[in-house]
């Protein structure tokens, strides 16, 4: 009989056999630095030019006088005024809070009859939104608020038809809200965001920075992403946080783990300590068990021999 059967059979591991177990083992122990790795691949470009000359919330330098207050400062952690009353796009009479208290919500700040800006900013969000595997309705909600006092809801209204239609996403209407109001109760949401533009007569457009923020289901600030193209790990990240965990799996959970929110930079990075931290932990335990196991084997090969 072939000695590496007799081998097999008795219990006993051949070198051959040894080295393959150990390269298992030492396999699932970068797992998990592979996965984060993985994720760290994904990160989001840095934003895309804003309107007027903006880009990622910083002002150009050649931008006018005029306009250089106009911006979009994060302001993490503050509550929105919920009270706010607006118009859904059906024309019926809302306040903010409608939209808020189970579920995150993306929130982003544009205008109906923006000709090139704000539609990019629609697209980014439903290109991220196509990666993202929450529900919009089910698992958070979209509301886009016109900053343009002028809109009215048969402007929202055809908006949300046609952009729906555009992404072949129908049957998420419910969860998307597109409002209009009066220029005092838009400001008090702006201005609890950060969010600041002005009209410019020349172009007759309005001049602001573009951008998406998500927050917690209570109305409260809890990221902020520039551009007008949004990495969809990020936005995933940034639902699962501003959800307390409620939308999450275990992966989720594991990758909130390995990366963090940068404010500065508006984006989730890696958190290498924690990344470290997890991958000691999971080579330690599986070295330990691993120990455990041959020596169990051993224990039981010799018994089997005495018996």
């Amino acid at each position: 009989m072939n000695p590496a059967m007799q081998n097999s059979e008795s219990g006993i591991q051949t070198p051959s056999q040894r080295a393959l177990t150990w390269r298992t083992v030492i396999l699932v122990c970068i797992l998990p630095f592979a996965f984060c790795v993985s994720e760290v691949a994904a990160q989001q470009q840095p934003g895309m030019p804003g309107s007027m000359g903006f880009t990622g919330g910083i002002v150009a330098s050649n931008v006018p006088p005029k306009i250089q207050d106009v911006t979009f400062k994060q302001q993490l952690g503050q509550q929105l005024p919920l009270d706010a009353k607006f118009k859904d796009e059906s024309g019926r009479d809302v306040v903010l809070g409608d939209y808020f208290g189970k579920k995150p919500v993306v929130l982003a700040f544009v205008y109906f009859q923006c000709p090139m800006l704000c539609p990019l900013v629609m697209n980014g969000i439903s290109s991220a939104l196509k990666v993202v595997p929450f529900t919009v309705g089910k698992d958070f909600d979209v509301v886009l608020i016109s900053f343009d006092h002028r809109d009215t809801p048969e402007a929202a209204n055809a908006k949300k038809r046609a952009h729906l239609q555009y992404w072949s996403v129908p049957e998420t209407a419910d969860g998307w809200h597109f409002l209009t109001g009066a220029e005092p109760e838009i400001q008090r949401v702006t201005s609890a965001a950060g969010f600041t533009y002005q009209w410019d007569a020349e172009s007759q457009q309005f001049a602001h920075v573009s951008g998406v923020l998500v927050t917690t289901p209570d109305g409260r600030l809890s990221r902020y992403f520039y551009g007008v193209e949004f990495s969809p790990k990020d936005l995933r990240l940034a639902l699962v946080d501003s959800g307390q965990g409620r939308l999450g799996s275990v992966v989720e959970e594991l990758l909130l783990y390995c990366f963090h929110y940068d404010p500065s930079s508006g984006k989730y990075g890696a958190a290498f300590m924690n990344m470290i931290r997890l991958g000691g932990v999971l080579t330690v335990g599986l070295i330990v068990g691993f120990i455990v196991l041959m020596r169990w084997r051993e224990l039981r090969h010799v018994a089997e021999r005495h018996a």
